[in-house]
């Protein structure tokens, strides 16, 4: 017997990775529901409307993130390192906050866009520090732009793999 935690599940991980392959704008509700063998009208009493799938998605990720940014670390490797592997561990969901980053810096006052810079401005802060040169700004930009885009774009690779390379990149710029 399915219960509706169940059903639930299956909603999300379907999601998930719709979301992952497709975006959250070219994925509809119908095409969740297709993916799990329900109605659009069963997954829209679970979740309607659709950025409630997307917010309950992310919540695990902001979570994390602001764990990421409450933290202590030794130095900026160990920072990294863990920057690297919450981007990892999160890379099939953040896709839906990538299709947001392009519009975080004119977001107005709570919005999720707003949310979205906050919590980008303080990784950044946290990785070139509070007054850095304008090679430290280029290097701590590249290297966001490295984690977003290389995870975004790599989700049916093996975590480990993506992991390893995404560090080893990261570290060398």
């Amino acid at each position: 017997m399915t219960t509706a935690d169940d059903t639930r599940s299956r909603i999300l991980a379907a999601a998930r990775r719709l979301f992952a392959e497709r975006g959250y704008a070219q994925t509809s509700l119908a095409d969740i529901a297709a993916a799990v063998g329900l109605t659009k009208t069963a997954v829209a009493y679970h979740f309607h409307p659709k950025d409630r799938l997307a917010a309950e998605l992310l919540a695990p990720c902001a979570d994390d993130v602001l764990a990421l940014l409450g933290a202590e670390f030794a130095d900026r490797e160990a920072f990294l390192e863990a920057l690297v592997a919450f981007t990892v561990r999160h890379r099939t969901v953040l896709r839906l906050v990538m299709e947001d980053v392009g519009g975080a810096d004119d977001a107005p006052p709570g919005s999720p866009g707003e949310a979205i810079r906050t919590f980008r401005d303080e990784l950044f802060a946290r990785l070139v520090g509070p007054e850095p040169d304008a090679a430290a700004r280029v290097r701590g930009w590249a290297v966001l732009g490295a984690l977003q885009w290389g995870v975004v774009h790599t989700t049916d690779l093996p975590e480990e793999q993506v992991r390893a390379e995404l560090s080893r990149a990261a570290r060398a710029i």
